[in-house]
């Protein structure tokens, strides 16, 4: 998650301290006598909690301060959060904190604030140091109530179904049944639009709530009994294969640029006829907007688009496909999808969307790291990524595909690598090779060696010290028991241990 445009600015007579956090516009008004400081600290507090939920870096731009006071109890702050996960229903994985420019925290306004949300805890809080707070910090936008909250509360709990609050800000929460995740959105209507997100208020009317989407086709709605509400066509659209904008096509796509990418993946899928000439000149015209999208709504999007049914076709279609290019300039083997072998295309659900990227952007060039510079992947994404890169950027030997080389493979890299450095083999090659289809099936199911020996082992039997030479002496029996099959003797180890 990307914190950046942090800014001060005053309006009516107040002064605020704002920035754009991933996708969302967050900003503190500050009274008279306060004033706000260029700081990152107020975000990164806003967002840890988030930024844990995704899984997801916390990325600051290098010359903004941050208090080295908060990053030294960010740790202690995680582990906490950690222990909350229950209660969020859903897993806080621990995450760094990237940028920045450290400073003393010293000083300040000597005032004490009290969080205050109007809720219960807020309000018993207030009330019991009330004598000591100086000021309330109010939140606009977190805990906004859904239009119709008491009755999804009421009836989600009389059936004890569990559920959590996914999109508050827009009226939308996940209930989870039998294990399977089901969004539950309020009307709404849009207040303002910037083209990388909207303020919504919310409605009871349908009209309103079909005339803010994108398409026709996403514009359909049902009753419980069937009965379908369709005020722009869209089951017709459907049917007959047409992606459709609702309304201006230009207008829809300045409202949100992302709609550019939504549009292919919906086209790929779906679509039976040719591209609107009006909307191919209009996606052309405003594809600079997309540049406003944070990179991780981009990369979201696109990824839908690689898991979908239809995923193949965007090859096939020179507009997708030139969308495509102009917007990922870094996915420059695009055209290995054009020639895959029908074993390939018969996996390519099997593989998931991060093997399909590097299969993208591996090259001779540096374009991998520009990628993984710009997108923020998961720490696992990348270590796949470049494994691969750093595989190809070598030599590779007649015996770099040995089942004895592949299990060294496995054991130093991990299962996951193994197999994506198989299938890529698989996918680049123009012909079915047999062996390494066998090579897949063989190492599908087999685990990772774990060396059977420990530093206590030698401890305790040899008498040997904890230092360096008791380190040598248990990384050469760890060579020995990889290139004899992962399996030692001991008198191999005892004879490792004299020399």
């Amino acid at each position: 998650m990307r914190i950046s445009d942090i800014k001060i600015e005053e309006e009516n007579g107040k002064q605020t301290l704002s920035a754009l956090c991933g996708d969302f516009h967050l900003w503190y008004a500050f009274p008279e006598p306060l004033t706000p400081i260029l700081k990152a600290d107020a975000f990164i507090a806003a967002c840890l909690v988030p930024a844990m939920a995704k899984g997801s870096d916390i990325i600051i731009e290098d010359d903004v301060p941050v208090s080295s006071a908060l990053l030294s109890n960010l740790e202690q702050l995680q582990t906490i959060f950690s222990f909350w996960s229950k209660y969020f229903h859903q897993d806080l994985k621990k995450i760094n904190i990237i940028g920045g420019k450290k400073i003393d925290s010293k000083g300040g306004w000597n005032k004490t604030i009290s969080f205050f949300s109007g809720g219960v805890d807020g309000t018993y809080t207030y009330l019991k140091h009330a004598q000591e707070i100086d000021y309330l910090l109010f939140a606009k936008g977190i805990d906004m109530q859904l239009s119709n909250d008491d009755l999804y509360n009421e009836a989600l709990n009389k059936n004890n179904i569990q559920f959590y609050e996914t999109g508050i800000k827009h009226g939308t929460i996940t209930a989870i049944i039998d294990n399977h995740k089901f969004e539950i959105t309020s009307l709404r209507k849009d207040l303002n639009t910037d083209g990388r997100h909207a303020e919504v208020s919310f409605s009871k009317d349908w009209h309103e709530d079909a005339s803010r989407r994108d398409f026709t086709i996403n514009s359909i709605y049902a009753d419980i009994n069937g009965n379908l509400f369709d005020p722009f066509d869209g089951k017709e659209d459907l049917e007959n294969g047409k992606i459709n904008f609702i309304g201006d096509p230009e207008k829809r796509i300045k409202e949100d640029y992302l709609r550019i990418l939504r549009y292919i993946r919906f086209f790929i899928n779906y679509s039976k006829q040719p591209h609107d000439d009006k909307v191919q000149r209009l996606i052309k015209k405003n594809l600079i907007g997309i540049s406003n999208i944070s990179t991780e709504r981009m990369l979201d999007e696109f990824k839908k688009i690689i898991n979908s049914p239809q995923f193949l076709k965007l090859f096939k279609d020179p507009f997708c496909e030139e969308i495509i290019n102009l917007i990922f300039p870094q996915f420059k083997n695009l055209k290995i999808f054009k020639k895959l072998n029908e074993f390939s295309k018969k996996k390519i659900k099997e593989v998931d969307y991060i093997f399909l990227i590097s299969l993208m952007l591996l090259d001779n060039s540096d374009n991998v790291d520009y990628f993984l510079f710009k997108f923020n992947l998961s720490k696992i994404n990348k270590k796949r990524i470049l494994f691969l890169k750093d595989f190809y950027n070598k030599k590779i030997s007649k015996d770099t595909f040995s089942e004895k080389n592949l299990w060294k493979i496995l054991y130093y890299n991990g299962k996951q690598s193994l197999i994506d450095l198989i299938y890529f083999e698989i996918f680049k090659s123009k012909k079915i090779n047999k062996k390494f289809i066998d090579l897949l099936d063989f190492f599908k199911d087999k685990e990772v060696p774990i060396f059977p020996i420990k530093a206590k082992n030698l401890i305790e039997k040899f008498d040997i010290s904890e230092g360096k030479l008791l380190g040598i002496k248990l990384k050469k029996i760890e060579e020995k028991w990889i290139n004899n099959d992962f399996k030692v003797s001991e008198k191999e180890v005892f004879q490792v241990v004299e020399s």
